[in-house]
Formats: C-alpha cells, sequence, structure tokens
C-alpha cells in the first residue's frame, strides 16, 4: 500500500527542520549570486557551514 501525503509529510517532519532568517536583501543577493557561479545550492552551502560550526 502506498503512503498517503500526509503520512509521507509526517515523516518528514520528523527528520527535518526548517531554518529562515531575515537578512539583508543586497548582502543575501550577492551570496545568491556567488553560490550560482559554483553552481551551488542554499541548503548544500548551510550545511557546510553548519557541519564547520559544529566540529569546532
Amino acid at each position: 500500500m502506498t503512503k498517503s501525503r500526509a503520512d509521507y509529510f509526517r515523516e518528514r517532519r520528523k527528520k527535518l527542520k526548517e531554518f529562515g532568517v531575515v537578512v539583508d536583501r543586497e548582502k543575501l543577493e550577492t551570496l545568491e549570486k556567488k553560490l550560482k557561479e559554483k553552481n551551488r545550492t542554499k541548503t548544500a552551502w548551510l550545511n557546510e557551514k553548519i557541519d564547520e560550526e559544529l566540529k569546532k
């Protein structure tokens, strides 16, 4: 039996947590441009930065 959409999102919420912040538009647009040049996503970049911080 296939899982329902509700079941899928229930399981997803157990594993993932959202993180949202408000930052200066110009600063974020500059970051997005740099990430695009490097073909990186914001999620991948943030995960890398979190891992670096946790290793300290």
